[in-house]
């Protein structure tokens, strides 16, 4: 499995934190070794420095409204999911006496193991998820089908086949959700304009002895704000998480498996 930094937002604030402090003390040491700056390149860079600073705050926001929308997306999706479950555990009622207990059984099964999708953090248990749950999958369609063919035309039979259709795509929908993701290039492009910033700012600095206390605050800031778009689009390792409210909620509905 490819590492992806952004999965552990800690880290991705410690690792903004100290790579863009860096940056802010090269611009201030290395880049006056090569040319101290007179009044018009101040002036100069502080036009630059204004336009840099604007442009990453922009998309430092666009990044996180993509990260929220997501994190609603995922929200929405768990309760869409819940109601599929409990709509169809109510129509297993139209199915013949064995399907339905079959079915109810499965569907208890099944929404055990989506509340773990939500809950855990283990990757090796999701996987351990994932492959239960498509197996409960493959055993309600079965039954339901089984029904079908006992009594195709049957329209109570129709309907509870469409209520476990709508089962299986609101696990996909919420699948894909939780692959959804704030691409790779746009991390790339936000953390290049954030150091490329700093180095301005260490550069434009006249005294970095004096000012080393206040610029430590723009490299900490930088860095909670890259940790909170990072929290919020980790579903699964962030502190920001959904919680599946609605589908535990109806598993207490469901009583005892």
């Amino acid at each position: 499995m490819i590492f992806r930094m952004t999965d552990y937002p800690l880290l991705v604030l410690v690792v903004s934190f100290v790579i863009l402090l860096f940056s802010i003390t090269t611009g201030s040491a290395l880049l006056k070794r090569v040319q101290t700056p007179d009044q018009k390149s101040r002036d100069n860079l502080s036009l630059v420095l204004s336009a840099t600073l604007t442009l990453l705050g922009l998309i430092i926001g666009f990044t996180f409204s993509m990260a929220v929308g997501r994190y609603d997306q995922r929200k929405n999706l768990e309760e869409e999911e819940a109601n599929a479950i409990g709509t169809e555990y109510l129509r297993a009622d139209l199915l013949p006496a064995a399907e339905a207990t079959r079915v109810r059984a499965l569907l208890r099964d099944y929404l055990s193991q989506r509340i773990l999708f939500y809950t855990i953090r283990d990757r090796e248990r999701v996987r351990q998820v994932d492959a239960r749950t498509a197996q409960l999958q493959a055993e309600l369609w079965s039954t339901v089908v089984r029904a079908v063919e006992a009594a195709p035309l049957s329209p109570s039979i129709t309907l509870a086949t469409e209520g476990m259709n709508d089962v299986l795509n609101s696990q996909g929908y919420a699948q894909a959700a939780w692959w959804n993701r704030i691409p790779r290039a746009a991390w790339i492009l936000m953390f290049a304009i954030a150091i490329l910033s700093h180095l301005l700012v260490g550069y434009g600095v006249q005294n970095f002895t004096n000012e080393r206390v206040f610029l430590v605050v723009l490299p900490l800031v930088m860095a909670i704000a890259f940790f909170l778009i990072a929290d919020i689009d980790a579903p699964r390792a962030g502190v920001i998480r959904v919680e599946p409210q609605n589908l535990m909620s109806l598993a207490g509905s469901m009583g005892p498996r």
